[in-house]
């Protein structure tokens, strides 16, 4: 069976929360995201026929695994519902949604709960980063380096710094842009925050410090506690219940899975114009699949994890050449406005980065950017809207493409 996947709705915790200090476990967690994404979805839990749970870090920051039970235990509606737990670091969010969407596309089910969860906060930033340095290719890579995915981000600063050229006030100006944007998002983790300014004083040691290599203090996505869910449904549903509503339509996705290293990449794709090409491949599998091209986006939410990875985003989407992306930045093409906005959310630097969560979070943004219901961070006119979301450097990279419902219902 094949047919169309459609997002029935869905619900992004507040991720300025530290739900350590409110008390809160995993259990509470999923709990506020299963209850209000099937509210947010106006669906029954008894109505859910599968459950998919994206978690990364759960062993290691609160010592809870098997958290592809949780739903069940915190609701007595999911109680014999089958339901699985994804773990693809930070692309762990999209893997659970290429799951759910198998599933449905199957056949075997015809709706499905999508689920992210994660806790960052249980423990110091330095024990944080170190737990989160578990989807590298441990043992092999960043020994010598304090916090090991800055580092890594570094070096693919390095990289482009290398082929190119690249100046450290282009990096600057994105986490400038993704702060100011976050501001606009009620969810958004930093958007109380006072940022400096980063144009004109983010390369000062004192403003914004260095953390590893060229990467600093605001270059660097946040520790964060959050959840994220959508719920997913199938075109015999929606034949079902003609009532319903979707809030989008995942026209296109596209996975790519290559090794752990980074250095194991960059020198294996050394002489392909793209730094990462995978990353290129996988955006290029959603497009295809939508049958549509660059142009065809109204915006996009990528994986901002650190500076570089968004400026990779910005030439490897095809915005402008290999190596140029700063044309896109200094032209004002990512702002809200612009040709292609980029992280009209805040991203992961401005909005917060809960590991598990993230990709769905994406998705979930997307869907309302093509719904209209994106608030103040709201791209005007958007049909069409992509998400590109990876797991450590890259190694796991999904991308979506999702269209109003309005234009294949």
């Amino acid at each position: 069976m094949t047919g169309n996947i459609w997002i029935l709705g869905g619900y992004q915790s507040d991720f300025a929360r530290n739900l350590t200090r409110e008390g809160r476990d995993y259990a509470a967690l999923t709990s506020e995201v299963v209850n209000l994404t099937l509210a947010e979805a106006m669906i029954d839990a008894t109505d859910i026929d599968v459950v998919h749970v994206a978690n990364a870090f759960g062993e290691m920051f609160a010592r809870q695994g098997h958290l592809g039970a949780m739903p069940a235990t915190v609701h007595e509606g999911l109680w014999d519902t089958p339901a699985t737990r994804h773990e693809a670091a930070c692309a762990s969010g999209s893997v659970a949604a290429l799951a759910a969407m198998a599933d449905l596309r199957a056949g075997h089910y015809r709706t499905a709960l999508v689920v992210g969860v994660e806790l960052e906060k249980t423990v110091p930033g330095d024990t944080a980063a170190a737990h989160l340095g578990a989807a590298a290719w441990t043992g092999h890579e960043g020994a010598d380096a304090t916090f090991l995915w800055p580092s890594m981000f570094a070096e693919v600063a390095d990289e482009y710094d290398r082929r190119f050229g690249i100046d450290d006030a282009h990096l600057h100006a994105i986490s400038a842009l993704n702060f100011a944007n976050a501001k606009r998002n009620p969810n958004a983790q930093t958007r109380d925050w006072e940022v400096p300014d980063l144009v004109s004083h983010g390369g000062d040691d004192a403003v914004n410090p260095p953390t590893e290599g060229r990467i600093r203090r605001y270059d660097c996505s946040q520790m964060t506690d959050g959840g994220a869910g959508v719920v997913l449904v199938n075109d015999d549903f929606l034949r079902d219940h003609p009532g319903v509503r979707p809030i989008g339509l995942i026209e296109g996705w596209g996975h790519r899975t290559v090794g752990l290293g980074l250095r194991q990449k960059l020198e294996r794709d050394a002489s392909n114009p793209y730094v990462l090409p995978h990353v290129r491949a996988a955006v290029y599998d959603a497009f295809g699949r939508a049958g549509i091209g660059l142009d065809d986006l109204d915006g996009i939410e990528v994986h901002d994890c650190f500076t570089p990875s968004e400026y990779l985003a910005i030439d490897h989407i095809g915005l402008t050449g290999p190596g140029e992306s700063w044309k896109a930045i200094e032209n004002g093409e990512i702002e809200i406005g612009g040709r292609l906005p980029v992280n009209p959310s805040g991203g992961l630097i401005g909005g917060g980065h809960p590991v598990g969560a993230s990709g769905i979070r994406m998705l979930l943004d997307a869907a309302k950017q093509v719904s209209a219901s994106a608030g103040d961070y709201q791209v005007g006119g958007a049909r069409r809207f992509g998400t590109l979301n990876f797991g450590g450097s890259t190694a796991t990279t999904v991308s979506f493409v999702i269209r109003s419902a309005d234009d294949g219902h």
